[in-house]
């Protein structure tokens, strides 16, 4: 049993990305829930603290209702906070004016990780880390806005407002900021999306020149904005580690790093804009640093799209990991905010292609309000084909590599048997594998049909398997970490 045990183990990581054969045992499936102008929560600006938390509980039910295991909440939309701080002013978004707490009080963030970890889901916090002011001629502005403290971190542009990132004490603001959310939250991970140097407007200058002079160290202004945003990865990555070192540090990239035509190293797309030459964002180096845990490039493109092919980036991302994670970026949105996508079976088959590579550890949507249309069906085709099956979190070795002692097993009668952990660390609970298709010779395919998510000393009753048809039904330990452990024979 030792070597079919060993066997198994390797068998789970090897297979883990098949399509055809097999549901993933790890897979990271999230759902962004954007807040910036009440995209897709809270609905609208002014409503009750009772009708906001309602709102939020429908939708991450919803969430967990198709299969997402985790959600990426935007919590610091424009310089303001989903919860309380001393730092910066309540979010204009929830009450419709900004630095205005919540009626009767609550916190938000502080509420919505209670409930996505109710349900077993990580909980991702999604910063913006230099946008300000959303729309300069509209937005409500708090006194105690930073901008209205420091109106020399930031430069106006094409309508809205931003922090310089040239500048050392704007990294340091945002390193405070960043600080005490992990100190008082308990998140799973800090989330940056592709908002780093503003998309480029037309011919408009993003007119950084004072900082530039003031810093620039002889640099290129281009290499010198790319050292910039280096500066505040490195710097946040090493807050978040020192700080929470379990806590994950995740990107989200525009979905093209260089186009081949200017880098021989890059993707084979026609881009018109790239991460590398115009957001200023040098992905790859923070991967390949390790500092970042994860990144989720957003391929928003089709299948066959004639300048960025969805397919083309997927390979690429996937020759591009350094042994980071990577979760693919779809949108329920077309490019142009239409869900009448031309092929009904896009993301569907967009799933498929990802499940063919080892190195792609799973997807995240853009975004979650739409996914209350249940648009093409998308919502069904996951429930009850894609993600009818439960997933694992990808574990991070470099996180946590704490393997979990195997549970043990008593029978009870033919049908029952006592499942518990012997260990003394915390668990998140039980995988149960159905190995029915397998020999002793040969491992192939497992399949996890449930997670019991209990420490607890628990009884597992075949008859409630009710999808099972074989007789060889394992457990196995699921750490915090989500690694697991040996497993032990059933049934």
């Amino acid at each position: 049993m030792r070597i079919v045990i060993a066997v198994f183990l390797f068998s789970v990581w090897s297979t883990m990305g098949s399509a055809q054969a097999i549901s993933p045992i790890f897979e990271f499936r999230a759902a962004w829930i954007a807040t910036v102008e009440n995209i897709d929560w809270p609905s609208k600006k002014g409503l009750s603290t009772e009708e906001q938390k309602a709102e939020f509980i429908k939708l991450i039910n919803l969430l967990q209702s198709i299969g997402m295991n985790a959600v990426i909440v935007q919590v610091r939309p424009v310089a303001d906070a989903f919860y309380p701080s001393d730092l910066e002013p309540w979010s204009e978004y929830l009450s419709g004016v900004q630095g205005k707490a919540p009626f009767p009080f609550y916190d938000p963030l502080a509420f919505m990780i209670e409930e996505a970890h109710k349900r077993h889901m990580e909980f991702h916090a999604w910063l913006n880390p230099y946008r300000a002011v959303f729309n300069l001629g509209s937005s409500s502005i708090s006194p105690s806005h930073i901008t209205r403290k420091h109106p020399e971190w930031f430069i106006n542009y094409a309508g809205k407002k931003y922090f310089n990132p040239g500048l050392p004490q704007v990294r340091e603001f945002i390193k405070e900021v960043v600080s005490d959310m992990v100190k008082r939250y308990k998140v799973d991970a800090i989330h940056m999306d592709d908002y780093f140097y503003p998309y480029p407007v037309g011919n408009k200058e993003f007119n950084d020149n004072k900082a530039y002079y003031l810093y620039g160290n002889n640099l290129s202004k281009a290499n010198w904005r790319r050292s910039n945003c280096d500066s505040i990865i490195t710097l946040l990555s090493t807050t978040i580690k020192t700080i929470a070192p379990k806590v994950k540090f995740g990107i989200s990239p525009f979905g093209v790093w260089r186009n081949i035509s200017i880098d021989s190293t890059g993707s084979n797309t026609k881009a018109g804009l790239t991460n590398y030459d115009d957001l200023y964002a040098d992905i790859l180096l923070w991967l390949s640093k390790g500092w970042i845990d994860y990144v989720v490039p957003q391929l928003y493109w089709e299948r066959g799209h004639k300048l960025c092919d969805y397919d083309t980036l997927l390979e690429w991302w996937n020759n591009h990991t350094y042994g980071r994670q990577l979760y693919i970026g779809h949108t329920l949105e077309r490019v142009g905010h239409s869900i009448a996508w031309r092929n009904k079976s896009e993301i569907p088959d967009e799933i498929n292609n990802l499940r063919e590579y080892m190195t792609t550890n799973g997807s995240a949507y853009f975004s979650a309000g739409i996914f209350r249309n249940n648009p093409n069906g998308w919502n069904d085709s996951l429930r009850t084909n894609y993600y009818r099956l439960p997933a694992i979190i990808p574990p991070m070795s470099w996180i946590d590599s704490v393997v979990p002692a195997k549970p043990t097993v008593v029978a009870i009668d033919n049908n029952k048997v006592s499942v518990s952990y012997p260990g003394k660390e915390d668990i998140k609970g039980y995988a149960i594998f159905d190995m029915s298709p397998v020999v002793e010779e040969s491992l192939g395919y497992a399949t996890l049909i449930k997670i019991m998510y209990t420490r607890k000393k628990m009884v597992l009753d075949i008859n409630d398997l009710l999808m099972i048809k074989g007789d060889k039904i394992f457990v196995a330990a699921i750490s915090e970490g989500n690694n697991i452990s040996e497993c032990v024979r059933a049934f």
